[in-house]
């Protein structure tokens, strides 16, 4: 099956744009990124308990946990770019783009249309790939402060995933056509369907 389109065929009609680099959908997708962040660590606080997170008993440990999060954090959002660079790569042997945007880092393959099934597999990429990664690092591993790192990096795993969510959501729901070409520049994702 065609995965792609080189040109927007003819009787195709822009139906959605999602554009992160916009000021108020970055603010929008941050704030959101900022709930689903919060709602995912509430469960683990139930379950471990906040003292057993919070042990003041424990400050040492609070070092590693730090260095462990903010070093996997910056690693991880290169790692998320790069899966959908690979699931795009894989499905379109296209070339691809990367950056950095103030609210946003993103990859993309502009030059082209890509079909329904090719997009949504694109966008889900790293969303399942670092569940699959994170979360049993974030129930299983024993050592106090490693345990947190692990938390956090699973919550702002899912927080980070907003968008790409957003355009799954889309695509599963409201636009099931899989005449849907998708246009992925990175930080804006443009839908099209045909007349």
């Amino acid at each position: 099956m065609k995965q792609f389109e080189t040109e927007l065929p003819e009787r195709y009609r822009q139906v959605y744009e999602i554009d992160a680099k916009d000021g108020k959908t970055g603010v929008i997708l941050n704030i959101v990124a900022l709930l689903f962040g919060v709602l995912v660590f509430l469960p683990f606080v139930f379950a471990i308990g906040f003292r057993t997170l919070f042990n003041p008993e424990a400050r040492s440990r609070y070092w590693l946990m730090l260095g462990t999060y903010f070093g996997g954090y910056l690693l991880y959002i290169v790692l998320h770019e790069l899966v959908h660079g690979a699931a795009y790569k894989l499905l379109t042997r296209r070339k691809l783009t990367f950056g950095f945007a103030m609210t946003v880092a993103y990859c993309g393959v502009p030059d082209i249309y890509v079909y329904r099934k090719a997009s949504l597999i694109a966008t889900l990429a790293p969303f399942v790939v670092f569940t699959v990664l994170f979360l049993p690092l974030a129930l299983f591993v024993r050592t106090p402060g490693l345990r947190i790192a692990f938390i956090l990096l699973f919550c702002s795993h899912v927080a980070g995933c907003v968008g790409d969510l957003y355009g799954a959501a889309l695509m599963l729901f409201r636009f099931r056509d899989p005449k849907l070409l998708v246009r992925d520049t990175g930080p804006k994702q443009t839908y099209y369907l045909p007349e």
